[in-house]
């Protein structure tokens, strides 16, 4: 038998389509299309065999169509000429008397991927959303978003948006949610479908005729309705409440977002929504997908956020089962920890200590920091268990140990003679660099009260020439001098052949910088060494000095049933500012999307200071509000100036960094002139959560000149106005280097 990527194996499968001996056959003939198929699937190119699989498409056998319908979509586009053929094929099964068959050709049609298919495909796309059969106009509202996107940057067809939006009360109501995913595709510039009180209404009444995943998709566009008065919100929350008793999880997940947003007046209705999803929300985080775990754990934590002790009645659905991957384990011990009181305390800490001798290091250290932040609590009963541990002399745990020591006199200074107590002997089971430089600071701020503590350090000296981490050298070097203000007679000797080796012989210079700086201030003299190093420590009797301030619901009540509770909010927005903007055109050059090129203009330090400064200036843009060239124009020219600047300039403009660093702050570029252009100007809005738009030109003359800043508002509010300059202050200054 010829090899399957050979002419010969080509020439082989073209006798086998042409023979009519086959063609009688229709089962013999289907192996044979298979044949094809299945080559085509292992990666053999099959192309040679083009013309015979079109003739083989003219058939009423709905399988063999099937499976030629799969050949033209992959090799359509090597065969430009040939597909010709192929579109005139599936043009005349779009009108076959079977509805299968037609919704099969529609959306086959559609798929071709060939230059100038869209003039082929317009005319059936709009008789299949006036056909007979709901399968096939499914098919041609989806193909209505794939036309759309293959026309590129021309005007959105008002017909067919019409059309779609009549669609929206057809029959079936999988043609509904269609119609709803074509129009927010096709619309996509001008802010996407919109849902007024009709459409809204009409849709919360066909909640209960749509399968799981149209509901979940119906309750996200939902989120777009404000409803217009109190009585029907309450109305639209009474439509809603069945699908908080639905067994899909993502339903129950929109549901509660839709809630949670459209009550954002009323606390005590989010606080009942919040308990009603308890349930379906413990049986997430037991489910068997560990994707879907996972995601409930991080919603969890964040309800925890606003309601500490919303699940602690449940704190025994939290404790790990031996088959969970490592991060299902490390998200239930950071909720366990947020669920302690003083009824569960013991059993938390007894369940957690097991875990601190599991087989995988990794999961025994969580275990491990999870008792060490419980002790900042409970510190009496965590700490005897964090020293319990140190007796199992486990290099891993004990180095686990040591850090949540640590960290817990530094944020606990009244458990300090308690740890003190537990370390000596400490450093004969320690390896690892973070347990070292744990250890070292321990000794050399409260060494002290270690009797043993000069001795420790200077067994850390003798072997400071094998030791390859710069961070305990210099870790070493601090803890030392400390400790010889306090203990000179024991610590000079030690002191002297640490610095010695520092200055004369180590060769990194961090490290030997370290060593010269305290050399030097040793030599200013005891009092001025202890003024630098030795500042006071925290008064005990002060105790623990968290903030433990709760996050009011509505301020993350957007970011629920969203990636952010995963990923979390800093990272989330990294990643969304890497995002590709599509261009919006008017009157100037369009702002260009982003590409791999422009993600250095910007630092991800100044994507996050950016990010931060916007949500902690008392505005939140929206980052979904998009208005196209025309609305902008309109808006403008209704409203007037509210606020006139004139900020300092230096250098040129350059537009794709000012666009990247707008994006981060959900602020959208309109439309801005090209780099060197003078004068120089911009147009961006923005909108913030109570529906306020913010409409800005930027406007420079020549360079090194000031730029004129001009801000009109959609309504007059003057703190969000303040607020709003403030933050755009923030990111010309991060990104242009201007004087703010």
């Amino acid at each position: 038998m010829p090899h399957w990527g050979t002419d010969d194996a080509v020439a082989e499968l073209r006798r086998a389509l042409s023979s009519r001996h086959a063609q009688a056959d229709r089962l013999r003939f289907r192996n044979v299309l298979l044949r094809v198929i299945r080559r085509m699937a292992q990666g053999a190119d099959v192309s040679g065999v083009f013309a015979e699989m079109v003739k083989a498409g003219a058939t009423r056998d709905v399988v063999q169509k099937k499976l030629v319908y799969w050949y033209m979509g992959t090799y359509a586009a090597l065969q430009p000429g040939l597909a010709l053929l192929a579109v005139n094929t599936l043009r005349k099964d779009c009108s076959d008397p079977s509805p299968a068959v037609r919704g099969l050709a529609l959306r086959s049609l559609c798929g071709l991927r060939m230059p100038g298919i869209q003039e082929y495909i317009q005319q059936p796309i709009l008789n299949g959303l006036r056909d007979k059969a709901s399968y096939v106009r499914r098919v041609a509202v989806l193909g209505c978003a794939k036309m759309q996107k293959l026309q590129g940057d021309t005007e959105v067809d008002g017909v067919l948006v019409n059309e779609l939006y009549s669609l929206l009360r057809d029959q079936d109501p999988i043609v509904v949610v269609n119609c709803l995913r074509a129009l927010e595709e096709i619309l996509r510039r001008e802010g996407g479908v919109v849902i007024n009180k009709p459409i809204a209404h009409h849709l919360l009444k066909r909640m209960s005729d749509l399968d799981q995943w149209g509901q979940s998709e119906v309750l996200a566009f939902l989120l777009r309705y404000k409803p217009r008065s109190e009585e029907e919100l309450f109305d639209i929350l009474s439509l809603l409440d069945g699908s908080l008793k639905s067994s899909s999880p993502s339903v129950v997940m929109a549901a509660t977002k839709l809630f949670l947003v459209l009550a954002k007046d009323f606390p005590q209705v989010q606080t009942d929504v919040l308990v009603r999803v308890k349930g379906p929300l413990l049986a997430a985080c037991s489910s068997e997908s560990r994707e879907l775990c996972f995601a409930a754990l991080c919603h969890v934590r964040q309800i925890l956020g606003s309601l500490p002790g919303h699940f602690s009645s449940y704190y025994k659905k939290f404790f790990c089962s031996y088959s969970e991957p490592h991060y299902i384990k490390s998200q239930k011990m950071e909720v366990l920890c947020e669920l302690v009181n003083d009824e569960n305390v013991q059993q938390v800490l007894e369940e957690l200590k097991s875990y601190c001798t599991d087989v995988s290091a990794e999961l025994a250290q969580g275990a491990i920091f999870a008792i060490g932040s419980i002790a900042r609590t409970y510190t009496e009963q965590c700490v005897g268990i964090l020293t319990e541990l140190l007796g199992l002399k486990q290099e891993h745990i004990t180095s686990a140990v040591v850090q949540a020591f640590r960290d817990l006199v530094w944020l606990c200074p009244q458990c300090t003679e308690a740890v003190c107590q537990a370390l000596p002997s400490c450093e004969e089971a320690m390896q690892d660099s973070e347990g070292k430089q744990a250890l070292i600071w321990l000794l050399g701020v409260h060494g002290e009260r270690v009797p043993s503590a000069p001795y420790v350090l200077e067994d850390f000296v003798e072997n400071v020439r094998s030791e390859t981490f710069p961070a305990v050298k210099m870790e070493l070097l601090t803890a030392l001098v400390r400790l010889f203000l306090f203990r000179p007679a024991e610590c000079q000797d030690i002191l002297g052949r640490l610095l010695y080796y520092c200055i004369e012989e180590e060769t990194d210079m961090v490290v030997r910088d370290r060593g010269l700086f305290y050399y030097r201030l040793l030599q200013a003299g005891v009092e001025e060494a202890k003024r630098v190093l030795c500042s006071p420590k925290s008064d005990p009797s002060l105790g623990l000095l968290e903030d433990q301030a709760e996050r009011p619901v509505n301020k993350w009540a957007s970011e629920f049933n969203t990636l952010v509770p995963v990923y979390g909010k800093a990272c989330w927005a990294i990643v969304t500012a890497n995002w590709a903007m599509e261009p919006r055109c008017g009157g100037f050059h369009c702002a260009a999307p982003m590409t791999a090129g422009t993600e250095s203009l910007i630092s991800e330090g100044n994507k996050e200071v950016l990010q931060v400064h916007s949500d902690s200036a008392g505005l939140t843009l929206i980052p979904k509000a998009h208005l196209t060239a025309e609305q902008f124009e309109k808006t403008w020219l209704s409203l007037d100036v509210n606020c006139q600047q004139a900020l300092p300039w230096r250098g040129a403009a350059h537009p794709d960094t000012i666009q990247t660093a707008l994006q981060v702050v959900h602020i959208q570029t309109i439309a801005m002139s090209k780099a060197g252009a003078q004068p120089w100007k911009a147009y961006l809005s923005a909108q913030d959560e109570s529906g306020c738009l913010f409409l800005t030109e930027l406007v420079l003359e020549t360079e090194n000149s000031e730029m004129q800043v001009s801000v009109k508002q959609s309504e007059e509010r003057t703190e969000a106005l303040q607020h709003f300059i403030s933050a755009l202050r923030t990111v010309m200054g991060t990104v242009l280097g201007l004087k703010s």
